[in-house]
């Protein structure tokens, strides 16, 4: 009743209702509003940076050295994982969970000083790479300076009378978004990071967790600071209003689908049937394409658990289908392993490191540096016709003169022969892997073995 009430007073007054009732002159949030990607968001990949499990110190300083192999590897933008203090009350694990922060506007001592975190920043722009952090504006831990300082920041449980308890996990409490001390507290804390410490975005954790409202209200506050990229945790095909604020957003659906598909033998028609749902959202954000995370690597399990022989050739689409990439700590060094969530428990790379970190920095330099890629309307998709359409997807990405043609054997057939029968695809391309080059205006028949893929850059 509680959420219904104050979501009410946010339709008709326009955020304009204090926790007392009484109105005050405020903008109305509630109305659309027009935000402005950054440029250099359309040609970034994202890497999401776990510190404590990143090097066995699980430190700033520590990851500070493995800057320039993130360069060379070809990373765009660093999203940092919450590096705010965790909560000592109901704390999970031995650690806690960076999701239940006790302090917005400090740093978890875990990983070192407000300096170190300065620094590394410093350092990473020095490189060419933009940093992000993890928001969580929905909740907080148990014993966060506002339950003492400002109770009212916070939703009551009508049963207990106590805070209430977010969704399915007991170590975090809800905010209150109804009232207005709570937001503006929550806006100047994000703007914080920004003027102190120069940070260029947000992931917002859970966004649609959180009132559309808010957002509109915190993107336009905080961008006056400086514009950022602001990504979204929400799949655009369940909250496409939330697309107004968020630069990119998850591709939830597609991931579950994915794992279906390889797991369940699907057709490659049930991709497609997802994909032309994302193709069909009619505006310009962009969509993150992923095969792992955080929560997926330690609740449902490794990219090879769940795609197996496929996690490549998925690699492969996630950086080269429109939009931005998401890789996760330790993907480019063939992490094996499921990483704890709320213990010390520091990435392994896998027994194949190196031809990781190869696959890797070829597909993300192509992406940081081929316009064919960029993440906008001036470089085009098209879907190329095969005479496998049950086993393979095929496409080309281009800008002027300039294209990048990508083949995925999408099945377990070895020795799969077929042709690419679409007279768009002409010139002559390099295979990015081999080096080989390949006429397609004379030979468009190919050979692949299970689960292969291709990439071919127009010369």
């Amino acid at each position: 009743m509680r959420i219904l009430t104050g979501f009410f007073c946010l339709l008709v007054m326009g955020w304009s209702c204090s926790p007392t009732g009484s109105k005050q002159t405020e903008k109305n949030y509630n109305m659309p509003m027009s935000f402005q990607t950054p440029a250099w968001a359309r040609q970034t990949s994202i890497y999401e940076v776990n510190v404590r499990q990143y090097t066995p110190a699980g430190t700033f300083r520590a990851f500070m050295a493995e800057l320039p192999r993130l360069r060379a590897l070809g990373v765009g933008t660093l999203w940092f994982m919450p590096i705010t203090p965790i909560a000592e009350k109901n704390r999970k694990g031995t650690l806690g969970s960076y999701y239940a922060c006790s302090d917005y506007t400090s740093i978890n001592p875990e990983f070192g000083t407000m300096e170190d975190f300065k620094e590394l920043v410093q350092q990473a722009h020095s490189m060419g790479m933009k940093v992000i952090i993890d928001w969580v504006a929905n909740h907080t831990g148990w014993d966060h300076r506002w339950t003492r300082e400002h109770p009212d920041y916070y939703r009551r449980d009508s049963t207990t009378g106590d805070f209430q308890i977010a969704s399915g996990m007991d170590d975090i409490i809800e905010l209150d978004f109804s009232n207005p001390a709570l937001r503006k507290a929550m806006i100047d804390a994000m703007k914080f990071w920004v003027t102190e410490c120069d940070i260029d975005g947000f992931r917002c954790d859970l966004a649609f967790w959180v009132e559309l409202p808010f957002w509109r209200e915190a993107r336009e506050q905080v961008d006056a600071v400086k514009p950022l990229f602001w990504f979204g945790e929400y799949d655009e095909l369940d909250k496409p209003e939330y697309a107004e604020v968020f630069d990119a957003s998850y591709t939830w659906t597609w991931m579950h689908r994915a794992k279906d598909f390889y797991q369940q033998h699907g057709t490659v028609d049930s991709l497609r049937v997802v994909l032309d749902r994302y193709e069909g959202l009619n505006h310009d954000r962009m969509r993150s394409w992923f095969t792992t995370n955080h929560d997926e690597n330690s609740w449902n399990g490794t990219e090879f658990e769940k795609y197996g022989d496929m996690a490549r050739s998925l690699a492969v689409f996630s950086i080269t289908w429109p939009g931005v990439p998401l890789i996760y700590s330790g993907q480019e060094l063939g992490n094996l392993k499921r990483i704890e969530f709320f213990d010390k428990d520091t990435i392994q790379p896998g027994r194949d490191a190196e031809a990781f970190t190869r696959f890797y920095t070829d597909l993300l330099s192509l992406k940081k540096n081929h316009p064919a890629l960029l993440a906008d309307s001036s470089a085009t998709l098209t879907r190329l016709q095969t005479t496998e359409p049950n086993a393979v997807l095929a496409y080309q990405r281009q800008q002027g003169d300039r294209s990048v043609v990508v083949v995925l054997n999408l099945s377990p057939k070895t020795d799969l022969h077929f042709e690419i029968n679409d007279p768009r695809l002409k010139g002559r391309y390099r295979n990015l892997f081999s080096g080989a080059m390949n006429d397609f205006n004379t030979d468009r028949f190919f050979e692949v073995q299970a689960w292969e893929y291709l990439v071919y850059v127009s010369e």
